[in-house]
């Protein structure tokens, strides 16, 4: 039987939950997910959990948050004058905006608070902090 190990490219179907069980992804209704292991394209705890596994078994495992998305960083929320914000944008809590970066990239942010003197931008993953519990089936191994 085969086993994951690293290099190896696999096919895993997922579930994943917070700790009071609410499912914030699955992959059960979709093609399954895809990756290297040990390439760094999943959250490492995740990786390390499909690492060691059996074609057909199934995991269920419980990843802290620095092993995820990492801790919350209150130093990833700014505020900005409304005026720094596009004039075609009328920014609304919840609303997701991309920041520019002067190197050309960008930074995915959520609108978290609005007001006449500022808008909150939050730019942690709306994971962050949070332990995550995954059911990870391992479905194939590369040949």
């Amino acid at each position: 039987m085969s086993i994951a190990k690293n290099g190896d490219t696999v096919r895993v179907h997922y579930t994943g939950s917070l700790t009071d069980g609410t499912v914030f992804d699955s992959s059960r209704e979709r093609e399954p997910l895809s990756f290297q292991v040990g390439a760094g394209q999943v959250i490492a705890g995740f990786n390390d959990a499909v690492e060691g596994m059996n074609v057909g078994d199934t995991v269920q495992v419980t990843i802290e948050a620095k092993d995820a998305y990492g801790d919350y960083r209150e130093d990833f929320v700014i505020s900005v004058n409304p005026s720094d914000i596009p004039e075609e944008i009328d920014p609304e809590v919840g609303m997701e905006l991309q920041l520019h970066q002067e190197d050309g990239g960008s930074i995915p942010v959520k609108v978290t608070a609005v007001s006449e003197e500022a808008v909150t931008l939050d730019a942690n993953h709306p994971l962050a902090g949070k332990d995550l519990s995954f059911e990870i089936e391992l479905m194939e191994i590369a040949e």
